[in-house]
Protein backbone atom coordinates (compact mmCIF):
# COMPACT_ATOMS: atom_id res chain seq x y z
CA UNK A 1 0.00 0.00 0.00
CA UNK A 2 1.23 3.35 -0.72
CA UNK A 3 1.90 5.65 2.06
CA UNK A 4 1.10 9.53 1.12
CA UNK A 5 3.54 11.99 2.24
CA UNK A 6 1.97 14.33 4.35
CA UNK A 7 3.11 16.96 6.83
CA UNK A 8 3.11 21.02 7.38
CA UNK A 9 3.30 23.38 4.28
CA UNK A 10 3.16 26.54 6.47
CA UNK A 11 3.55 27.72 9.82
CA UNK A 12 2.08 31.41 11.47
CA UNK A 13 2.32 33.34 14.65
CA UNK A 14 0.80 35.63 17.10
CA UNK A 15 2.49 36.98 20.33
CA UNK A 16 0.96 39.16 22.43
CA UNK A 17 2.97 42.43 22.58
CA UNK A 18 3.46 42.81 26.62
CA UNK A 19 6.79 41.72 27.61
CA UNK A 20 8.66 40.50 31.38
CA UNK A 21 12.15 40.91 31.69
CA UNK A 22 13.33 38.25 33.27
CA UNK A 23 16.42 40.67 34.58
CA UNK A 24 13.88 43.25 36.01
CA UNK A 25 11.60 40.68 37.05
CA UNK A 26 14.33 38.83 39.29
CA UNK A 27 14.66 42.66 41.03
CA UNK A 28 10.68 42.52 41.70
CA UNK A 29 10.85 39.19 42.76
CA UNK A 30 14.49 39.26 45.24
CA UNK A 31 15.50 36.18 42.94
CA UNK A 32 18.92 35.63 41.16
CA UNK A 33 19.57 37.49 37.60
CA UNK A 34 22.42 35.31 36.69
CA UNK A 35 20.69 31.58 37.75
CA UNK A 36 17.33 32.22 36.46
CA UNK A 37 19.14 33.25 32.79
CA UNK A 38 21.02 30.35 32.47
CA UNK A 39 17.88 27.94 33.62
CA UNK A 40 14.64 29.85 31.99
CA UNK A 41 15.27 31.95 29.98
CA UNK A 42 15.74 36.48 29.65
CA UNK A 43 12.02 37.40 28.99
CA UNK A 44 8.03 35.97 28.78
CA UNK A 45 5.28 37.79 27.13
CA UNK A 46 1.46 38.20 28.88
CA UNK A 47 -1.52 38.32 27.31
CA UNK A 48 -3.46 41.27 27.57
CA UNK A 49 -6.79 42.55 29.20
CA UNK A 50 -8.64 41.93 26.16
CA UNK A 51 -7.28 38.89 25.19
CA UNK A 52 -7.56 35.04 25.41
CA UNK A 53 -6.96 31.61 24.28
CA UNK A 54 -9.42 31.95 21.62
CA UNK A 55 -8.34 35.68 20.21
CA UNK A 56 -4.62 34.41 20.04
CA UNK A 57 -5.53 31.26 18.30
CA UNK A 58 -8.06 33.04 15.86
CA UNK A 59 -5.24 36.05 15.08
CA UNK A 60 -2.93 33.21 13.95
CA UNK A 61 -5.06 31.46 11.98
CA UNK A 62 -5.96 34.51 9.63
CA UNK A 63 -1.93 35.09 9.51
CA UNK A 64 -1.91 31.40 8.23
CA UNK A 65 -4.68 32.16 5.56
CA UNK A 66 -3.12 35.30 4.22
CA UNK A 67 0.66 34.27 4.58
CA UNK A 68 0.35 31.28 2.45
CA UNK A 69 -2.84 32.70 0.58
CA UNK A 70 -4.80 29.54 1.77
CA UNK A 71 -8.06 29.17 0.27
CA UNK A 72 -10.48 28.92 3.22
CA UNK A 73 -13.37 26.46 1.64
CA UNK A 74 -10.50 23.57 1.25
CA UNK A 75 -10.28 24.02 4.87
CA UNK A 76 -11.72 20.44 5.89
CA UNK A 77 -10.37 20.05 9.60
CA UNK A 78 -9.46 23.02 11.88
CA UNK A 79 -8.11 21.90 15.40
CA UNK A 80 -7.20 23.40 18.45
CA UNK A 81 -4.79 22.59 20.92
CA UNK A 82 -4.96 23.48 24.26
CA UNK A 83 -4.79 23.57 27.96
CA UNK A 84 -6.11 27.53 28.48
CA UNK A 85 -9.80 26.84 27.32
CA UNK A 86 -12.82 28.17 29.03
CA UNK A 87 -15.22 26.98 28.10
CA UNK A 88 -15.98 23.31 28.62
CA UNK A 89 -18.27 22.87 25.52
CA UNK A 90 -17.61 24.59 22.50
CA UNK A 91 -13.74 24.94 21.51
CA UNK A 92 -11.89 25.27 17.64
CA UNK A 93 -15.30 25.89 16.13
CA UNK A 94 -15.34 29.33 18.57
CA UNK A 95 -12.14 29.69 16.09
CA UNK A 96 -13.67 29.23 13.11
CA UNK A 97 -16.66 31.69 13.96
CA UNK A 98 -14.49 34.69 14.64
CA UNK A 99 -12.43 33.99 11.50
CA UNK A 100 -15.46 33.35 9.68
CA UNK A 101 -16.18 36.89 10.79
CA UNK A 102 -13.58 38.37 9.55
CA UNK A 103 -13.45 36.96 6.08
CA UNK A 104 -16.22 37.46 5.73
CA UNK A 105 -16.05 41.42 6.38
CA UNK A 106 -13.59 41.08 4.36
CA UNK A 107 -15.40 39.71 1.26
CA UNK A 108 -13.39 36.74 1.51
CA UNK A 109 -15.03 33.18 1.80
CA UNK A 110 -15.76 31.48 4.90
CA UNK A 111 -13.61 28.41 6.54
CA UNK A 112 -15.60 25.40 4.74
CA UNK A 113 -19.12 24.57 6.32
CA UNK A 114 -18.19 21.02 6.06
CA UNK A 115 -15.12 21.35 7.94
CA UNK A 116 -14.08 18.63 11.23
CA UNK A 117 -13.66 21.26 14.25
CA UNK A 118 -11.88 19.44 17.61
CA UNK A 119 -10.42 20.49 20.59
CA UNK A 120 -7.40 18.40 21.89
CA UNK A 121 -6.30 18.80 25.59
CA UNK A 122 -4.02 16.45 27.15
CA UNK A 123 -1.73 19.46 28.73
CA UNK A 124 1.25 20.64 26.38
CA UNK A 125 0.71 17.55 24.36
CA UNK A 126 -2.52 18.33 23.13
CA UNK A 127 -1.07 20.33 19.87
CA UNK A 128 0.48 18.02 18.89
CA UNK A 129 -2.42 15.20 19.37
CA UNK A 130 -4.40 17.67 17.16
CA UNK A 131 -1.81 17.52 13.95
CA UNK A 132 -1.45 13.23 14.11
CA UNK A 133 -5.48 13.71 14.02
CA UNK A 134 -5.17 16.57 10.95
CA UNK A 135 -2.38 13.92 9.44
CA UNK A 136 -4.74 10.68 9.71
CA UNK A 137 -7.61 12.94 8.65
CA UNK A 138 -5.87 13.84 5.23
CA UNK A 139 -4.93 10.42 4.69
CA UNK A 140 -8.25 9.15 4.97
CA UNK A 141 -11.69 10.79 4.48
CA UNK A 142 -9.87 14.01 4.05
CA UNK A 143 -8.00 13.08 1.39
CA UNK A 144 -7.53 16.27 -1.48
CA UNK A 145 -8.18 19.24 1.71
CA UNK A 146 -6.23 21.02 4.08
CA UNK A 147 -6.00 21.13 7.78
CA UNK A 148 -5.10 23.66 10.21
CA UNK A 149 -4.09 23.33 13.64
CA UNK A 150 -3.42 25.96 15.57
CA UNK A 151 -1.89 25.64 19.18
CA UNK A 152 -2.58 28.55 21.94
CA UNK A 153 -2.13 28.84 25.28
CA UNK A 154 -1.46 31.13 28.44
CA UNK A 155 1.07 30.09 31.18
CA UNK A 156 0.68 31.80 33.88
CA UNK A 157 1.67 30.47 37.66
CA UNK A 158 0.88 32.12 41.09
CA UNK A 159 3.43 34.61 42.16
CA UNK A 160 6.33 33.42 44.30
CA UNK A 161 6.13 29.99 42.71
CA UNK A 162 8.71 28.49 41.13
CA UNK A 163 6.90 28.23 37.64
CA UNK A 164 6.30 32.32 37.72
CA UNK A 165 9.42 33.28 35.25
CA UNK A 166 8.53 30.67 33.10
CA UNK A 167 5.26 32.11 32.08
CA UNK A 168 4.37 32.95 28.44
CA UNK A 169 1.61 33.60 26.02
CA UNK A 170 1.07 32.69 22.08
CA UNK A 171 -0.53 30.92 19.11
CA UNK A 172 1.19 29.08 16.35
CA UNK A 173 -1.05 28.18 13.59
CA UNK A 174 0.22 25.26 11.63
CA UNK A 175 -1.12 24.24 7.96
CA UNK A 176 -1.13 20.43 6.98
CA UNK A 177 -1.58 18.98 3.05
CA UNK A 178 -0.27 16.37 0.99
CA UNK A 179 3.28 17.00 -0.50
CA UNK A 180 3.83 19.23 1.86
CA UNK A 181 6.51 22.06 1.24
CA UNK A 182 7.92 22.34 5.05
CA UNK A 183 7.91 18.78 6.52
CA UNK A 184 6.93 15.45 5.66
CA UNK A 185 5.74 13.89 9.43
CA UNK A 186 6.34 10.23 9.61
CA UNK A 187 3.78 8.74 11.95
CA UNK A 188 4.65 5.67 10.95
CA UNK A 189 8.51 6.13 12.59
CA UNK A 190 6.94 7.99 16.00
CA UNK A 191 6.81 6.46 19.59
CA UNK A 192 4.09 7.16 22.08
CA UNK A 193 4.29 6.44 25.89
CA UNK A 194 1.91 7.14 28.31
CA UNK A 195 1.40 7.18 32.30
CA UNK A 196 -1.01 8.41 34.45
CA UNK A 197 1.45 10.52 37.26
CA UNK A 198 -1.43 11.91 39.74
CA UNK A 199 -0.17 15.02 40.49
CA UNK A 200 2.80 16.21 38.46
CA UNK A 201 0.58 19.17 36.71
CA UNK A 202 -3.03 19.65 37.04
CA UNK A 203 -6.02 22.30 36.74
CA UNK A 204 -8.83 21.18 38.39
CA UNK A 205 -11.61 23.68 38.10
CA UNK A 206 -12.25 24.17 41.70
CA UNK A 207 -9.84 26.94 40.87
CA UNK A 208 -11.78 28.94 38.22
CA UNK A 209 -14.77 28.99 40.94
CA UNK A 210 -15.65 32.75 41.64
CA UNK A 211 -13.74 34.78 39.64
CA UNK A 212 -14.39 38.16 38.78
CA UNK A 213 -14.20 39.58 35.54
CA UNK A 214 -15.71 42.98 35.93
CA UNK A 215 -12.76 44.89 35.76
CA UNK A 216 -10.82 42.47 32.99
CA UNK A 217 -11.78 39.64 30.49
CA UNK A 218 -9.16 37.73 31.93
CA UNK A 219 -9.54 34.38 33.29
CA UNK A 220 -6.96 33.11 35.67
CA UNK A 221 -5.39 29.77 35.49
CA UNK A 222 -2.71 28.99 37.54
CA UNK A 223 -1.62 25.54 38.09
CA UNK A 224 -1.11 22.79 40.82
CA UNK A 225 2.04 21.61 40.44
CA UNK A 226 5.25 20.15 41.85
CA UNK A 227 8.14 21.07 40.28
CA UNK A 228 11.12 18.43 41.35
CA UNK A 229 8.38 15.91 40.49
CA UNK A 230 6.91 17.06 36.86
CA UNK A 231 10.99 17.02 36.00
CA UNK A 232 11.47 13.64 36.89
CA UNK A 233 7.76 12.81 34.59
CA UNK A 234 8.93 14.90 32.20
CA UNK A 235 12.46 12.55 31.97
CA UNK A 236 11.17 9.40 32.52
CA UNK A 237 8.20 9.59 29.46
CA UNK A 238 10.28 10.88 27.38
CA UNK A 239 12.86 7.29 27.75
CA UNK A 240 9.94 5.48 27.20
CA UNK A 241 8.41 7.07 23.58
CA UNK A 242 12.33 7.14 22.70
CA UNK A 243 12.39 3.85 23.51
CA UNK A 244 8.92 2.93 21.15
CA UNK A 245 10.44 4.62 18.48
CA UNK A 246 13.67 2.75 18.82
CA UNK A 247 11.93 -0.72 19.12
CA UNK A 248 9.27 -0.17 15.64
CA UNK A 249 12.26 1.16 13.80
CA UNK A 250 15.13 -1.37 14.99
CA UNK A 251 17.75 1.60 15.65
CA UNK A 252 20.58 1.40 17.78
CA UNK A 253 19.76 4.11 20.16
CA UNK A 254 23.32 5.46 20.22
CA UNK A 255 23.92 5.77 16.78
CA UNK A 256 20.48 7.20 15.75
CA UNK A 257 21.43 9.92 18.18
CA UNK A 258 24.76 10.77 17.19
CA UNK A 259 23.23 10.38 13.85
CA UNK A 260 20.69 13.78 14.18
CA UNK A 261 21.72 17.27 13.81
CA UNK A 262 19.09 18.79 15.02
CA UNK A 263 16.30 18.16 17.82
CA UNK A 264 13.14 20.15 18.89
CA UNK A 265 11.86 19.32 22.06
CA UNK A 266 9.44 20.63 24.13
CA UNK A 267 10.78 23.51 26.08
CA UNK A 268 8.70 24.87 29.36
CA UNK A 269 11.74 26.61 30.21
CA UNK A 270 15.56 26.96 28.70
CA UNK A 271 16.91 23.93 31.07
CA UNK A 272 14.32 21.15 30.45
CA UNK A 273 15.07 19.79 26.69
CA UNK A 274 19.05 19.87 27.78
CA UNK A 275 18.51 17.60 30.64
CA UNK A 276 15.58 15.71 29.19
CA UNK A 277 17.89 14.98 25.73
CA UNK A 278 21.23 14.29 27.64
CA UNK A 279 19.53 11.81 29.88
CA UNK A 280 17.97 9.98 27.15
CA UNK A 281 21.62 9.92 25.45
CA UNK A 282 23.14 8.61 28.64
CA UNK A 283 20.47 5.71 28.37
CA UNK A 284 21.47 5.08 24.72
CA UNK A 285 24.89 4.84 25.76
CA UNK A 286 24.16 2.33 28.18
CA UNK A 287 22.44 -0.09 25.62
CA UNK A 288 25.16 0.64 23.02
CA UNK A 289 28.70 -0.59 22.06
CA UNK A 290 31.57 -1.05 23.91
CA UNK A 291 32.79 2.10 22.82
CA UNK A 292 29.64 3.49 24.34
CA UNK A 293 29.51 1.80 27.62
CA UNK A 294 33.29 2.74 27.86
CA UNK A 295 32.13 6.27 27.57
CA UNK A 296 29.49 6.17 29.97
CA UNK A 297 31.83 4.17 32.43
CA UNK A 298 34.17 7.14 32.56
CA UNK A 299 31.01 9.42 33.97
CA UNK A 300 30.68 7.07 36.30
CA UNK A 301 33.88 6.73 37.88
CA UNK A 302 34.81 10.56 37.98
CA UNK A 303 30.95 10.00 39.93
CA UNK A 304 32.62 8.13 42.64
CA UNK A 305 30.24 4.65 41.58
CA UNK A 306 30.67 1.44 39.40
CA UNK A 307 29.39 1.53 35.59
CA UNK A 308 27.48 -1.71 37.04
CA UNK A 309 25.81 -0.04 39.21
CA UNK A 310 24.47 2.82 36.54
CA UNK A 311 23.23 -0.18 34.07
CA UNK A 312 21.05 -1.91 36.96
CA UNK A 313 19.40 1.35 37.54
CA UNK A 314 19.17 2.29 33.76
CA UNK A 315 17.37 -1.33 33.10
CA UNK A 316 14.70 -1.14 36.28
CA UNK A 317 11.47 -0.40 36.27
CA UNK A 318 10.58 3.05 38.08
CA UNK A 319 7.39 3.35 39.39
CA UNK A 320 7.23 7.07 39.25
CA UNK A 321 3.80 7.49 40.22
CA UNK A 322 4.88 5.81 43.48
CA UNK A 323 7.05 9.36 44.12
CA UNK A 324 3.22 11.31 44.10
CA UNK A 325 3.01 11.62 47.95
CA UNK A 326 4.02 14.49 49.82
CA UNK A 327 6.94 12.78 51.39
CA UNK A 328 8.39 11.55 48.31
CA UNK A 329 7.92 14.21 45.76
CA UNK A 330 11.74 14.94 45.94
CA UNK A 331 13.13 11.84 45.80
CA UNK A 332 15.26 10.66 42.69
CA UNK A 333 13.64 8.54 40.23
CA UNK A 334 17.46 7.75 38.91
CA UNK A 335 19.73 8.89 41.41
CA UNK A 336 22.88 7.53 39.64
CA UNK A 337 21.82 8.95 36.05
CA UNK A 338 20.97 12.11 37.26
CA UNK A 339 25.15 12.60 39.45
CA UNK A 340 26.47 11.37 36.04
CA UNK A 341 24.52 13.93 34.21
CA UNK A 342 25.95 16.30 36.02
CA UNK A 343 29.23 14.90 35.10
CA UNK A 344 28.16 14.37 31.53
CA UNK A 345 27.26 18.38 31.78
CA UNK A 346 30.95 19.42 32.16
CA UNK A 347 32.61 17.70 29.69
CA UNK A 348 33.20 18.68 26.21
CA UNK A 349 31.73 16.24 24.29
CA UNK A 350 28.07 17.63 25.44
CA UNK A 351 28.40 20.63 23.92
CA UNK A 352 28.50 18.74 20.75
CA UNK A 353 25.72 15.97 21.40
CA UNK A 354 23.61 18.12 22.91
CA UNK A 355 23.95 21.59 23.21
CA UNK A 356 24.63 22.00 19.27
CA UNK A 357 21.83 19.29 18.59
CA UNK A 358 19.30 22.04 20.19
CA UNK A 359 21.03 25.20 19.40
CA UNK A 360 18.55 26.19 16.05
CA UNK A 361 16.11 28.22 17.35
CA UNK A 362 16.85 27.90 20.65
CA UNK A 363 17.94 31.86 21.57
CA UNK A 364 15.07 33.23 19.95
CA UNK A 365 12.78 31.07 22.35
CA UNK A 366 15.04 32.65 25.40
CA UNK A 367 12.41 35.39 24.87
CA UNK A 368 8.82 33.12 24.96
CA UNK A 369 8.52 31.96 28.00
CA UNK A 370 6.35 28.77 28.18
CA UNK A 371 3.78 28.40 25.73
CA UNK A 372 2.56 24.93 26.67
CA UNK A 373 0.98 23.47 23.28
CA UNK A 374 2.78 26.17 21.30
CA UNK A 375 5.90 25.66 22.99
CA UNK A 376 7.11 22.88 20.44
CA UNK A 377 5.51 24.26 17.04
CA UNK A 378 6.90 28.48 18.08
CA UNK A 379 10.71 26.22 18.40
CA UNK A 380 10.44 24.91 15.18
CA UNK A 381 9.54 27.87 13.17
CA UNK A 382 12.17 29.82 14.90
CA UNK A 383 14.72 26.97 14.14
CA UNK A 384 13.23 26.67 10.06
CA UNK A 385 13.78 31.11 10.52
CA UNK A 386 17.31 30.38 11.76
CA UNK A 387 18.25 27.61 9.01
CA UNK A 388 16.85 29.85 6.14
CA UNK A 389 19.16 32.66 7.74
CA UNK A 390 22.24 30.81 7.81
CA UNK A 391 21.68 29.49 4.32
CA UNK A 392 21.57 26.24 6.02
CA UNK A 393 21.54 22.87 3.77
CA UNK A 394 18.28 21.08 5.39
CA UNK A 395 16.54 19.50 2.39
CA UNK A 396 16.03 15.94 2.93
CA UNK A 397 17.54 15.83 7.08
CA UNK A 398 15.78 13.97 9.61
CA UNK A 399 14.60 16.15 12.37
CA UNK A 400 13.77 14.64 16.12
CA UNK A 401 10.69 16.22 17.83
CA UNK A 402 9.43 15.50 21.18
CA UNK A 403 6.57 16.84 22.54
CA UNK A 404 5.31 15.82 25.66
CA UNK A 405 2.21 16.70 28.05
CA UNK A 406 1.93 16.54 32.15
CA UNK A 407 -0.53 13.90 33.60
CA UNK A 408 1.30 12.39 31.51
CA UNK A 409 2.54 10.90 27.56
CA UNK A 410 5.03 11.95 25.03
CA UNK A 411 5.21 12.02 21.41
CA UNK A 412 8.58 11.06 19.72
CA UNK A 413 8.07 11.99 15.87
CA UNK A 414 10.81 12.22 12.97
CA UNK A 415 10.18 14.86 10.59
CA UNK A 416 12.40 14.78 7.31
CA UNK A 417 12.90 18.24 5.83
CA UNK A 418 10.97 19.02 2.35
CA UNK A 419 12.76 19.97 -1.01
CA UNK A 420 10.47 23.54 -0.95
CA UNK A 421 11.14 24.09 2.57
CA UNK A 422 12.86 27.58 2.09
CA UNK A 423 10.28 28.76 0.24
CA UNK A 424 7.62 27.67 2.70
CA UNK A 425 9.86 29.59 5.86
CA UNK A 426 10.04 33.04 4.42
CA UNK A 427 6.20 32.67 4.95
CA UNK A 428 6.16 32.26 8.20
CA UNK A 429 7.36 35.53 9.86
CA UNK A 430 7.61 34.12 13.14
CA UNK A 431 10.27 36.64 13.97
CA UNK A 432 8.54 39.48 12.62
CA UNK A 433 5.45 38.69 14.85
CA UNK A 434 7.87 38.97 17.75
CA UNK A 435 9.06 42.47 16.49
CA UNK A 436 7.18 44.24 18.26
CA UNK A 437 7.23 44.35 22.29
CA UNK A 438 5.71 46.74 24.79
CA UNK A 439 7.91 46.34 28.12
CA UNK A 440 5.84 46.45 31.23
CA UNK A 441 6.70 47.29 34.58
CA UNK A 442 5.69 45.98 38.03
CA UNK A 443 2.60 47.55 38.51
CA UNK A 444 1.36 46.91 34.99
CA UNK A 445 2.97 42.93 35.36
CA UNK A 446 0.55 42.85 38.95
CA UNK A 447 -2.22 44.50 37.55
CA UNK A 448 -2.57 42.14 34.09
CA UNK A 449 -1.48 38.86 36.30
CA UNK A 450 -4.16 39.58 39.17
CA UNK A 451 -6.90 40.14 36.28
CA UNK A 452 -7.17 43.99 36.80
CA UNK A 453 -6.96 46.75 34.42
CA UNK A 454 -3.35 47.83 34.11
CA UNK A 455 -2.77 51.38 33.01
CA UNK A 456 -0.50 53.16 30.30
CA UNK A 457 -0.12 50.00 28.07
CA UNK A 458 0.48 52.23 25.21
CA UNK A 459 -0.85 49.37 23.00
CA UNK A 460 -3.92 49.66 20.52
CA UNK A 461 -4.36 46.30 18.88
CA UNK A 462 -4.57 45.88 14.90
CA UNK A 463 -5.00 42.88 12.58
CA UNK A 464 -5.91 40.71 15.72
CA UNK A 465 -9.00 39.66 17.29
CA UNK A 466 -9.95 40.89 20.69
CA UNK A 467 -12.70 40.44 23.25
CA UNK A 468 -15.30 43.18 22.91
CA UNK A 469 -17.44 41.82 25.88
CA UNK A 470 -18.07 39.06 28.28
CA UNK A 471 -21.99 38.13 28.54
CA UNK A 472 -23.72 38.92 32.14
CA UNK A 473 -26.97 37.64 31.23
CA UNK A 474 -28.33 34.64 33.66
CA UNK A 475 -32.36 35.10 33.12
CA UNK A 476 -34.84 32.42 32.56
CA UNK A 477 -35.69 34.06 28.65
CA UNK A 478 -31.89 34.53 27.78
CA UNK A 479 -28.43 33.47 29.18
CA UNK A 480 -24.98 34.55 28.01
CA UNK A 481 -23.11 34.42 31.43
CA UNK A 482 -19.54 34.29 30.77
CA UNK A 483 -19.42 33.83 27.09
CA UNK A 484 -17.31 36.38 25.23
CA UNK A 485 -18.03 38.04 22.40
CA UNK A 486 -14.97 39.18 20.12
CA UNK A 487 -14.35 41.72 17.87
CA UNK A 488 -11.61 41.71 14.63
CA UNK A 489 -9.54 45.12 15.13
CA UNK A 490 -8.41 45.55 11.20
Amino acid sequence: MDIKRIGISGLAAYIPPYRVWLEDWCQWSDNQWPKIREVVGRSFRVRGPDQSVYTMAATAVMRLIDQYDIDPARVKFLGLGTESSTDNSAGAIIVKGMVDQALIAQGRPPISRSCEVPEFKHACLGGVYGMKSAIRHLALDGAGGLAIVVCADIAEYARGSSGEPTQGAGAIAMLLEEDPALVEVDLVKSGSASDYRIMDFRKPMLRLCDQDRTESHQVRDFPVFNGKYSTTCYIDETLHALSDMYEKRGLSAAEYLRSLKTVFMHRPYRRMPETGYAIAYLFALGSGSPADRAELASYCYEAGFEPDALLAEMSSKREIAALADPERLNLEAYPLTMAVFRIFRAARRYRREILDKLALGSDTMLDLGNLYTAALPAWIAAGFEQALDEDREFTGEELLTLGYGSGDAAEVIPFTVAQNWREATAKIGFGKAMEFAVDIDEAQYSALHAGRRATNLGYLPRQEFVIDKVGRNDERQFQDVGIEYYRYVS
